[in-house]
Formats: structure tokens, C-alpha cells, sequence
């Protein structure tokens, strides 16, 4: 009984394939027997090429970190704004307090 194991390409690998396959500058046949791939192979990754290309530009692949990074965002300013008012109010007791014991000490 003989294994085989199934070949990975990296999504890199797949991506300089399909370009290089659409610019056309080679034949089909020459493009797979360089990169050692059957045709088949080739096409089914020009498929998946052309099923995800116009989603590329939907979103864009920072778009979920840049809600975390607005809500992160929305979040420190409230934190700002009671830091503020808290430092506004001890400031004021702090200037109560000395202005009393100034005129208690004759």
C-alpha cells in the first residue's frame, strides 16, 4: 500500500501562478511544468482567483480593527473627560480647603 502525501502551496505560490497564467506571456503547459503543478490545478486557482478578487476592496482587511480601534478610541475619551472633571473637583476642594485654614490661622 502506498502513501501519498498532498502537496501545500503557499497562498504566495498560488497568487505569482495565476499572475504569471494571466499576463500570458507564457503558455499554460510551460507556466505548470515550471512550477511542477498540474493544469487542472492551475485552473481551479485561477477560479478561486476570480471568486475573491472583487471582495478585495469591499472592506478592506483592516476594517475589524479599525472598529476595535474606534471603540478603544471612544472609550479613552470618555476616561478623559471623568479624569477631567474629577481633577476639576479636587482642584476646587483643594482650594476650599486651604482658603478655610488661611483664615483660621491668626
Amino acid at each position: 500500500m502506498s502513501s501519498t502525501q498532498r502537496r501545500s502551496f503557499s497562498s504566495q505560490f498560488k497568487l505569482e501562478t495565476v499572475v504569471e497564467y494571466l499576463q500570458g506571456h507564457k503558455p499554460t503547459v510551460q507556466i505548470c511544468r515550471e512550477r511542477d503543478i498540474t493544469e487542472n490545478l492551475l485552473y481551479r486557482w485561477k477560479q478561486q482567483f476570480y471568486e475573491r478578487a472583487p471582495h478585495l476592496f469591499d472592506q478592506g482587511p483592516t476594517q475589524p480593527n479599525h472598529d476595535a480601534a474606534q471603540q478603544r478610541i471612544a472609550e479613552l475619551e470618555r476616561m478623559v473627560g471623568r479624569l477631567t472633571m474629577e481633577l476639576d473637583i479636587l482642584k476646587k476642594a483643594g482650594t476650599l480647603l486651604t482658603s478655610r485654614s488661611a483664615g483660621n490661622g491668626r
